[in-house]
């Protein structure tokens, strides 16, 4: 258990760019027992439930991995600026990355107690699929 927030955001860090199928009790040993992680996607309670999106995020994507660019911190709050690599299993199997911003409160035992990730679903996925990628690229040409 962490012992303050220096610590916790450390970690926190090295287990977001080092997460792997296998690693993802220690990711989750970052978070509170009641945790809300929401992302453009869904939003989510508990560990489990957390966990849950990473093993979905796995079965989707090839070699996904993020990279903590940035982190701004003030009290119990914290900003990660990351990119995302990956590619898609299925469709367009190139290389793509996206950047996104999470926004972290932390309790005060220093565990995760609400994950908000913000993020361009277009640019980051609609963009890249088979139908409605022409769509938003085009859509995004007429912006």
């Amino acid at each position: 258990m962490p012992s303050n927030l220096i610590d916790a955001v450390a970690e926190l860090k090295l287990q977001y760019e080092n997460v792997n199928p296998s690693s993802l009790d220690e990711l989750m040993n970052c978070y509170a027992p009641d945790a809300v992680f929401k992302d453009p996607f869904q939003e989510v309670y508990g560990r489990t439930e957390i966990r849950h999106i990473f093993l979905n995020m796995y079965e989707q994507l090839n070699q996904p991995t993020f990279m903590v660019r940035e982190i701004l911190h003030s009290d119990r709050q914290v900003a990660f600026l990351w990119d995302f690599h990956f590619s898609m299993k299925r469709w367009n199997k190139s290389p793509l990355k996206f950047t996104g911003v999470s926004w972290l409160y932390f309790d005060d035992q220093f565990f995760v107690a609400t994950h908000h990730d913000y993020w361009d679903p277009s640019a980051g996925i609609y963009e890249h699929l088979p139908l409605i990628g022409p769509l938003m690229r085009g859509l995004k040409s007429l912006a």
